[in-house]
Formats: structure tokens, C-alpha cells, sequence
């Protein structure tokens, strides 16, 4: 038997069809078998709050292993769980094609659904993931201003904490009447789309529910960028939300019937001749991997996984083959960039910081430490003051920078490390540090 492998990790796929995945005895089972595995380990401790929630467990119990855990308390591992993916990715010697097949963030998930058929979820853990509704609804004008003065009035802030568990102290998103779909249709060109490599050079944008209703502007920065690079770029005629707030809350069902939705869609602009890219990394990762770990066999998750790319990611692949402009007006000085989590896990490199460094008189510096948002952990307020504590060192390494800017692919990260800092003004996207370079 090895003692870890040096192989690249590989994933199963999740297999939520089969009657074994929703057994409670087979499940409390394996996560016994993988409990286990991690005390004897013990190399993610410095990853998410799950694994420092396992050790005192086992450590508190009267045999110190995992047999004196009372399964009851399962659960508590789980709930700590955000589904980042970074053990299985950069920590886990025991992931496939190990033996061992550890899977934890797999298996998290597998008690999350569990969990949710089991008991369902609180209102508020509803009300939070169902974003298409909740999100529309700010969508209609006046609206949206009467939500965003709620949300900055600290005696309202204060009253949904004891109603409803939302911690008064988190930042919570702006929303839009004029979403990005809104604003982005009238400004799409007609350009002739050139292929590079495996790019084809014609974009289709899938908003997300985030860049849709709560940085809605990101959407005029990612089409003056493509079009000012050659390459068509469409929005998605309709959309749902991807599902990943659902699958992160155990709701596979949701998940399932968001992806009906949203597949015939995407497969058809695929079959089209379109590229796909979205502006939030946790959205192009539930079609990336998410969403094909559960379909298999599906040929058109297949062909839309195929066809999805992280937009910097796109961006070099046509800087590689000389189609990227590079001619910057405008320097951006010293940039401080977080790598979001579910960026990092799509194992493409550190895209966003090579493209942003092609600007003259420009350092990017990349921090690859999770600032422990994951959407609805640090707004909660029984995992508010851990999200903090999680968020510390990037928030620490970011303020001793002092950039001139402060960036990363994911909104909500920004957001969150740019609250907790005392050097940072204002979080900006990465696509709109580079409008700004071209004087766009």
C-alpha cells in the first residue's frame, strides 16, 4: 500500500441516482471510513473549519479515535463544509486514483443531500439559494432602493439577525433594477469572429445571478474588452441560476431541474458556434465539473463542460496566439490579487494574474488563501466570526501590500477581504482593471 500518491487527482463521478447515496447507514459508514483517514492525516487542519471540528472531536472523545465520536455529531463536520474542493485539489495524498478514493468534499455534499431530503433546510438557507426568485424580485424599479436602504439600516440589520440568523456585521450585495442583461443588449456589436487555437472567437456571456443583479456594471467591462479584442460577444438569451447554491445547500433536485432548464440553452449557442464564459468562477465551475460529475452520460453537459472557459483563461489562450491586443495607456500600478477558490480548482493556472501583468509599469501579487465567504457562510450568523477568522491572513497579507488596486475573480471574496481591510478602499474586478488599462 502507498503512503499518498503523486498522481493527479481524479474524480468520480457523484452518484446520486443510485439508492446506496441516500442509505443513512451507508453514509454515516463511509463517513466513519474517511474520518478515519483524515485523524490519521491530519494535513488539511489549516483548510476550511471542517477538519479542526473532526480533530476535537476525535480528540475530546474518551478513545481518542474516530469510533468514540458519537455519529450524532457527523453532521457538525459537515456543516463546516463550503465545498471549495481545495483539500481534494492541493492537500488530500489519498485522493483518486488512490486506493483509499477519498473524496471528502464528494462525500460532504453526499451528507448534505442526505441531510436535506431528511429534514430540509432552514427558511432562511431556502431564502438565501433561491436566487432567481429572491434576486428578481430586486430587479423591479424602486424596489431595488428600498432593498439596499434595508440592507444599510443597522436597527433592520440588527432585527434580521434574531428573525432570521443573517449576521448584522456582513456585507451583503447592492442589487440592480438595471441588471447586466439589461444593459449589456444594446451594446453588443456585430464582429466577425476569428478562431485562435481552440477559441472560436464568438462569446456567449451567461450572466449569472450575481454579475445579473448585483454587479451588473461587470457586464459592460467584459463586452468593451472582447470587442475591443475581435471577439464577438453575446449574452445568453435566458437563463436560470447555475444551481450551485442549491447543490452547496444538499437541494439536488433544484439542481437537477435548474440544469433542464439551462442546458437546451447553452448546448444550442454551443451547436451555434459559441464559446462560453461567465464572470463568476463558482459558476463556471458547476458547469465545468459540478454538473458532468453528475451527468456522465450526458452529451450535452458533456459538450457545454467542453465548451466553457474562465474568461482570463480565454483571454490567454488568445494572447497565445497573438490575438490579445497589448497596447496599454494606462499603467495600473501595484495590484493585489485574491485567487478565488473555485478559480483555483479548475486547474488552469493563475490566468488573471498572467494577463494583467502584459500591462507595462504593473505587479499583480497573487494570494492563493480563501477569504472564507463561500455565498452563504459569512453572512450566517452561526459561521459569521469563523468566515472572519478564515478570511484573516489574506486580509493581513493584503494590507501589508498597500496596493493601488485590489482585485479578485470572485465579487463576493472581494467584497468580504476588502470590509475586513484597513488599505482597501473598494474591491474592482480583474475585467475591469483591464478596461481601465486599454482607456475603454
Amino acid at each position: 500500500m502507498r503512503e499518498g500518491s503523486l498522481e493527479a487527482p481524479t474524480r468520480h463521478p457523484l452518484d446520486w441516482q443510485s439508492d446506496d447515496f441516500w442509505n443513512r447507514e451507508s453514509l454515516e459508514a463511509e463517513l466513519e471510513r474517511v474520518y478515519d483517514i483524515c485523524h490519521g492525516c491530519r494535513r488539511c487542519v489549516s483548510l476550511c473549519d471542517s477538519f479542526p471540528t473532526l480533530f476535537d472531536l476525535v480528540d475530546e472523545s474518551e478513545t481518542m479515535e474516530v469510533d468514540g465520536v458519537d455519529k450524532a455529531d457527523y453532521n457538525k463536520v459537515v456543516e463546516q463544509c463550503y465545498l471549495c474542493d481545495l483539500c481534494y485539489m492541493t492537500k488530500c495524498p489519498y485522493v483518486p486514483p488512490h486506493e483509499w478514493n477519498v473524496d471528502f468534499p464528494h462525500l460532504m455534499l453526499r451528507a448534505k443531500a442526505v441531510d436535506f431530503k431528511e429534514n430540509g433546510a432552514k427558511l432562511r438557507d431556502r431564502v438565501l439559494t433561491s436566487t432567481d426568485t429572491v434576486f428578481g424580485l430586486t430587479s423591479i424599479p424602486l424596489v431595488d432602493v428600498t432593498v439596499n436602504a434595508v440592507n444599510k439600516n443597522a436597527t433592520m440589520r440588527k432585527m434580521f439577525e434574531s428573525t432570521l440568523g443573517i449576521h448584522h456585521e456582513a456585507p451583503v450585495p447592492q442589487f440592480h433594477s438595471k441588471t447586466l442583461r439589461k444593459r449589456a443588449k444594446p451594446l453588443v456589436k456585430d464582429i466577425t469572429p476569428t478562431p485562435v487555437g481552440d477559441t472560436t472567437g464568438k462569446v456567449a456571456l451567461y450572466a449569472t445571478c450575481y454579475g445579473n443583479y448585483n454587479s451588473p456594471e461587470i457586464g459592460d467591462d467584459f463586452i468593451k474588452v472582447f470587442q475591443h479584442n475581435g471577439i464577438h460577444i453575446d449574452i445568453v438569451p435566458k437563463e436560470k441560476c447555475c444551481g450551485m447554491p442549491k447543490l452547496e445547500l444538499g437541494d439536488l433536485e433544484t439542481v437537477n431541474k435548474l440544469k433542464e432548464a439551462n442546458l437546451p440553452v447553452l448546448a444550442k449557442l454551443v451547436d451555434e458556434g459559441y464559446d462560453l464564459i461567465a464572470p463568476i468562477p463558482s459558476c463556471v465551475l458547476m458547469y465545468k465539473q459540478e454538473l458532468p460529475l453528475m451527468y456522465p452520460d450526458d452529451e450535452d453537459v458533456q459538450k457545454v463542460k467542453a465548451a466553457f472557459f474562465d474568461p482570463f483563461e480565454y483571454l490567454w489562450k488568445r494572447h497565445r496566439g497573438d490575438a490579445l491586443k497589448t497596447e496599454f495607456p494606462q499603467a495600473m500600478g501595484d495590484i493585489a490579487y485574491q485567487v478565488a477558490c473555485h478559480q483555483r480548482v479548475q486547474n488552469i493556472g493563475l490566468k488573471t494574474r498572467d494577463v494583467l501583468n502584459l500591462i507595462p509599469e504593473t505587479e499583480v501579487t497573487a494570494q492563493e488563501r480563501c477569504s472564507g465567504h463561500d455565498g452563504t457562510y459569512a453572512i450566517k450568523s452561526e459561521t459569521r466570526a469563523k468566515s472572519v477568522k478564515i478570511a484573516r491572513p489574506v486580509v493581513r497579507k493584503v494590507d501589508q501590500q498597500e496596493p493601488d488596486h485590489f482585485t479578485s475573480d470572485c465579487p463576493m471574496a472581494a467584497t468580504q477581504i476588502a470590509d475586513l481591510s484597513e488599505k482597501v478602499e473598494k474591491a474592482e474586478h480583474p475585467m475591469t482593471l483591464l478596461r481601465m488599462a486599454y482607456g475603454l
